[in-house]
């Protein structure tokens, strides 16, 4: 029978040792030195035949680092499958370059991922424009699992207001908004997004009867800059919604920022704990460990012999 462990980088240790201990695993912390000229030294936990390596990757580049270096320790050390689980995945929206002599991210990011690891699990991948997440890691197994059975499962929890509606704040947030309002039977819509520039929006509505007098509740995958959110709350209030509340999975937003949607008229948001921030109130370890429970049968398994 083989052995498996879970390890994490420093950040995120507390959703890290949930999901260890929902899967019933040993939780390492992988450890990191920064020397004065900005190097990092990364020392990991006992090698395990397969290792789970959690790391959210916001705030990714020395990240990226640790997990090289943390995959290089474990593989050299007798690893022989290493799974990353990623709850944000970084460098994912630039998918083709928009302008001349523009890197695509995602493509250089999959190919080293690639590299690295054997399988990828991450949650609410920002791939608009890419319909399958295997075509960015090529060679290797990867998931994108959705969020919302775990959002619409704490709004239920809240008992909403039935006369809800649930409000996408562009296209793109559709998918997600469908699935949370088919999940909660309630009313849904998307808005039209016009972008003027980086910190510039205009929001607005096919429909704005269907909002007067009603809660609005705000669901989309990254909240980053606020923009497009502040915009939509402002619009929401406007058309005489009785309440603004907003649900994300990946919180990228600076804190102070919440002061800033408070003023645009958002009650609450709430996020999911796929990147630590204040707002966080949605644990993800039930669907990443659902995700992961193959890893533990793949142990189970007796090994051959040739």
């Amino acid at each position: 029978m083989s052995t498996i462990a879970l390890q994490t980088l420093p950040c995120g240790v507390d959703a890290a040792k949930r999901l260890a201990a929902r899967l019933g695993l040993a939780c390492g912390e992988i450890a990191v030195h920064r020397f004065p000229d900005g190097e990092l030294r990364v020392a990991v936990a006992p090698a395990t035949d397969t290792a789970i390596l959690y790391a959210s990757l916001d705030h990714p580049n020395d990240k990226l680092i640790t997990l090289l270096f943390a995959a290089e320790a474990l593989r050299r050390n007798g690893t022989k499958r290493l799974v990353l689980v990623a709850p944000y995945l970084c460098y994912m929206r630039q998918d083709a370059a928009f302008h001349a002599g523009e890197a695509i991210s995602q493509r250089a990011m999959g190919r080293l991922l690639a590299a690295t690891v054997d399988r990828v699990v991450t949650v609410d991948a920002h791939l608009h424009r890419t319909p399958d997440i295997r075509s960015v890691f090529p060679g290797i197994e990867a998931e994108n699992l959705s969020a919302m059975p775990a959002i619409a499962n704490a709004l239920a929890a809240g008992s909403i207001d039935p006369a809800t509606v649930v409000i996408g704040p562009d296209m793109e947030s559709e998918p997600w908004v469908n699935d949370v309002a088919n999940r909660l039977r309630l009313q849904h819509t998307v808005a039209r997004k016009t972008r003027h520039g980086d910190h510039s929006v205009a929001v607005s509505f096919a429909d704005p009867a269907l909002l007067s007098g009603r809660p609005a509740l705000l669901v989309d995958d990254i909240v980053s800059s606020g923009t497009t959110l502040t915009a939509a709350a402002k619009a929401l209030t406007a058309m005489g919604a009785t309440a603004v509340d907003a649900v994300v999975t990946h919180a990228l937003f600076p804190p102070a920022m919440i002061a800033v949607f408070t003023e645009a008229g958002i009650r609450s948001i709430r996020s999911t704990d796929s990147v630590p921030h204040p707002t966080n109130a949605i644990a993800l370890d039930e669907i990443l460990a659902a995700a992961l429970r193959s890893e533990l049968a793949m142990t189970q398994l007796p090994e051959t012999t040739t």
